[in-house]
């Protein structure tokens, strides 16, 4: 089904390609699993949607307890009459039952409803988990792009350097006017410029790293060949279709919204219950107990039409929601369709570019040659080296937004995950804190990742 994405055979030889060495690789050196696996197990956001999560489990647990008796315990103590002939003093303590055993459906199609919510919560820890991943792919290549561009400057400033003093050599014999010894301090002063901006860019995508992984970089690896893709766009857009998380948890709000919908008319119908009392106390050091037993039927016949009102909310929920669900249908198809046509994009502009680096390379030679010769001017060879040095920023580029946007692609179909990309990660399993409190008598909660969760919600 997927075709290995043939875009970026070229982001490994950025450095053949531009003419440029990458920095002496420390021993602290960072690959792209290495960041990823850092971003996902350090970050705060995937830490907030979990507890958002673990929220909307307890929804279901309080679903849940609706189901049970409500228990009830009361004491009293009180005394008629002060110093009188007809004091008593009366002292009580019991407990109250009540048991809800019939609700037309109500409670049941509630739980549901919650489940569903569930069910959406974990779709969108998926799909920020994913959007940390791609941060995290985006402030990697970024930084490396930077950190490359500065060589490809300090490469350039080397060589102005190198023409400044030929044309100063060449005019103290009279081959070339002091037009030319200054436009080369031009080009040089230029070259400076760039030079400094490029090293500022490195500092922000720095400052992007960090915040995007979690730490400051070392030395960062050659990235491996890019996941595979779908071979179409629509091939990408029917798995899209399927798994987008976004897509999926607007479906379980859809439905959790028509649960509710139907709840909100089973209110009308009212409630059958059970209810019960035991009592014991004393009056005047004489022991009283008693117990009551019943079955009551409550429905609601006038409340000022806030029934009728909460049906109409709840069907212009389920309306509003159905909206919310074309539209991010047609989202996460535009999704798909701009991250691949940015990969073909990047594609042509990697293909041509690098036959544009090729050329520019020829051309600077042939230019250098003939200016050595008294054929060209210094004008001339410096036009040459600027348009070489633009062609290897352009390669550059191009090369690290078709790397980036295989991951783009991948993101729009919803497969930008720790399980896709095989990332050596201890998996979070969104099951294990709502399995513990939904089958868990209430107090035994035991969950590991339950109890990971309350150190870090308690650390100081």
């Amino acid at each position: 089904m997927f075709s290995v994405a043939k875009t970026v055979r070229g982001f490994a030889a950025f450095t053949l390609v531009a003419g440029l060495s990458v920095a002496p690789i420390a021993a602290k050196a960072h690959s792209l699993a290495d960041a990823l696996v850092f971003a996902y197990n350090n970050s705060d956001l995937v830490q907030q949607q979990r507890f958002l999560l673990r929220s909307s489990d307890e929804g279901v647990a309080q679903a849940q307890a609706r189901f049970q008796p409500v228990l009830s315990y009361f004491a009293s103590l009180s005394q008629n009459g002060v110093d009188g002939p007809t004091d008593s003093f009366t002292t009580s303590v019991g407990v109250n039952a009540d048991w809800t055993v019939w609700d037309a459906g109500s409670r049941t199609v509630r739980l549901e409803s919650t489940k569903e919510l569930v069910l959406a919560a974990r779709q969108n820890l998926a799909s920020v988990e994913q959007q940390v991943l791609f941060n995290a792919v985006q402030a990697f290549l970024q930084l490396r792009s930077a950190i490359e561009a500065v060589a490809l400057r300090e490469s350039n400033l080397r060589l102005i350097t190198q023409e400044l003093r030929a044309a100063e050599d060449r005019f103290e014999v009279g081959e070339v006017t002091r037009t030319d010894v200054e436009l080369a301090r031009a080009r040089l002063a230029q070259a400076r410029s760039g030079l400094a901006s490029a090293q500022g860019d490195v500092e922000i995508q720095r400052s992007n790293y960090i915040l995007a992984i979690g730490r400051a970089p070392h030395a960062l690896l050659t990235p491996p060949s890019p996941p595979a893709i779908p071979a179409t766009v629509q091939a990408a857009e029917a798995i899209a279709m399927r798994t987008a998380p976004s897509l999926l948890a607007q479906q379980h709000t859809v439905k959790s919204n028509e649960l509710l919908s139907s709840a909100a008319q089973r209110n009308t119908f009212g409630t059958v219950g059970v209810t019960g009392s035991v009592s014991t106390g004393a009056r005047n050091g004489d022991e009283t107990s008693s117990g009551t037993v019943g079955l009551r039927y409550s429905r609601t016949f006038y409340d000022g039409g806030t029934l009728n009102s909460l049906i109409r909310q709840t069907q212009a929920a389920l309306e509003a929601s159905r909206f919310g669900l074309a539209q991010e249908g047609r989202i996460v198809a535009d999704g798909v369709k701009r991250s691949w046509a940015q990969l073909q994009v990047a594609r042509a502009q990697v293909t041509a570019t690098q036959q544009q680096v090729r050329a520019s390379q020829l051309a600077f030679e042939g230019v250098r040659e003939e200016a050595r010769l008294g054929a060209r001017t210094t004008l001339d060879v410096l036009d040459a080296e600027q348009e070489l040095l633009d062609a290897r920023n352009a390669v550059l580029n191009a090369q690290t937004s078709a790397y980036l946007a295989v991951y783009s692609v991948l993101q729009s179909l919803g497969l930008l995950s720790t399980e896709h990309l095989g990332l050596n990660v201890e998996r979070y399993d969104v099951t294990d804190y709502y399995n513990a409190i939904t089958t868990t008598p209430a107090g035994l909660v035991r969950s590991e990742q339950g109890a990971r969760l309350d150190r870090i919600l308690n650390r100081k």
